[in-house]
């Protein structure tokens, strides 16, 4: 796929991820419009392409009807990153998995499935619709898929309403299945929650569970890179990949990478303990490392480790706030 020219929506565009696909797009001379709420996304994440040509902005949600069709018209592709980033949100709030995720995802089809040109959706899911895997590292066929969390789970019900409207109404959808991404206009995650902790109190680091939580972090660019090969090829119906390292680091040398990039020496760490076994809050999932081959088949590599990532993406975190 060519994306110069291409005329594409981006749910979620103003978002972390969102907003680093739309830069990537109207760097290759795509047509890009973007949805967002803007209740976690931010405006100034696509700032230097207000008022471009080629670029337009619609503050409305997934939710409304009328809005995304809208967004949609005249649209080919269809990037839905619009999503509750957020996994512990679910413990005070269910909906909003279900509302934000599901619901939403099923809007998105169903106005591609009335849309005359909007065939081809790129969905972003997550890893956490393994659960807790027993293979490492996990590859796509993976199975039975048993997440542990309403956001893992919403995200497994997406796949699954994909799954189906492209087989009954003739759409193409490529899923992504990604780990942990890091990096530039993060406002969630460990890294930015560390930074934000460090800065509060300097001397000392509290830490969510036993700190031993190892998983795997990828840099937004890398992944950004993983999207547009993803979208090469074609499947005639559906296609999914892993995206991710090759390594995985503890929740410890993530704390240490950052207060290292902060310049802080002798940072006290304590623990929470966490809950079923040290996790973080009851549906982390503890130890994630994805089977990248074959993405890694259509020519896309992650140029860094998961502790480079981490330290690229503290480094420009601390250059922004």
């Amino acid at each position: 796929m060519s994306f110069g020219d291409q005329r594409i929506l981006v749910t979620g565009g103003a978002g972390f991820v969102g907003s680093h696909l739309v830069d990537a797009f109207m760097g290759r001379g795509a047509y890009v419009t973007v949805l967002d709420n803007l209740s976690t996304g931010s405006k100034e994440n696509v700032r230097q392409w207000i008022g471009h040509s080629r670029f337009s902005l619609e503050a409305a949600d997934c939710l409304e009807a009328e809005d995304l069709r809208r967004a949609m018209k005249d649209r080919e592709l269809v990037f839905h990153a619009a999503a509750n980033p957020e996994v512990r949100a679910a413990l005070t709030d269910p909906e909003i998995d279900f509302q934000q995720n599901v619901a939403a995802t099923k809007m998105v089809l169903e106005e591609m499935r009335k849309s005359r040109t909007a065939r081809i959706l790129a969905f972003t899911s997550t890893s956490t619709v393994y659960g807790e895997a027993k293979q490492l590292p996990t590859p796509e066929d993976y199975g039975p898929l048993t997440p542990i969390s309403l956001y893992g789970a919403s995200k497994l019900a997406c796949e699954a309403l994909i799954s189906g409207y492209c087989h009954m109404f003739g759409l193409r959808s490529v899923i992504y299945r990604f780990a942990n991404i890091v990096g530039s206009r993060s406002r969630h995650g460990v890294v930015w929650d560390f930074i934000q902790k460090l800065r509060k109190n300097p001397k000392e680091l509290e830490i969510l569970g036993d700190g031993r939580q190892s998983k795997s972090y990828l840099l937004v660019d890398d992944c950004v890179e993983a999207f547009l090969i993803g979208l090469k090829k074609l499947p005639e119906k559906i296609e999914t990949y892993n995206v991710g390292s090759s390594t995985r680091v503890s929740v410890i040398e993530v704390a240490k990478i950052v207060s290292d990039e902060m310049n802080l020496k002798d940072v006290s760490l304590t623990f929470t303990g966490g809950v079923e076994g040290g996790r973080g809050w009851k549906g982390d999932v503890k130890t994630m490392l994805l089977d990248t081959s074959k993405i890694e088949k259509l020519g896309w590599r992650s140029k860094h480790d998961s502790a480079e990532s981490v330290r690229i993406a503290a480094r420009q975190l601390l250059r922004k706030t």
